[in-house]
């Protein structure tokens, strides 16, 4: 008799055990959170003088670049992954089930 009414009382306090773990795991989450946000704006604080001292280079010489090279490279999903050559080249090849890309506006061709 003893041990049934020892397992009632071990179920009915099974409740409020869960209850007491899924708050303090809860709040675990919340503080590692919170710690989380603090360390990322630490480092975007200290950051931000050196991000603003290349922006410049980034506005003035990245973007153009990036935007051309966009313009030549139509989708990257036609291309193969790099392959780097034992001199140092990189090739980067058009996978032949890719489409044939659109003419480059100052694009000569190909004479043979």
């Amino acid at each position: 008799m003893k041990h049934a009414a020892f397992a009632l009382a071990l179920l009915a306090a099974t409740p409020a055990l869960a209850q007491e773990e899924n708050d303090t795991l809860r709040d675990g989450l919340d503080l590692f959170s919170e710690g989380s946000r603090m360390i990322l704006e630490g480092l975007v604080d200290g950051m931000r003088p050196m991000l603003e001292e290349a922006q410049p280079f980034f506005e003035d010489r990245m973007l153009p670049f990036l935007q051309e090279l966009g313009a030549v490279i139509d989708d990257l999903t036609h291309y193969e992954m790099p392959e780097r050559l034992p001199n140092g080249d990189i090739i980067i090849r058009r996978r032949p089930d890719a489409p044939e890309p659109a003419p480059l506006d100052d694009d000569p061709g190909v004479e043979l």
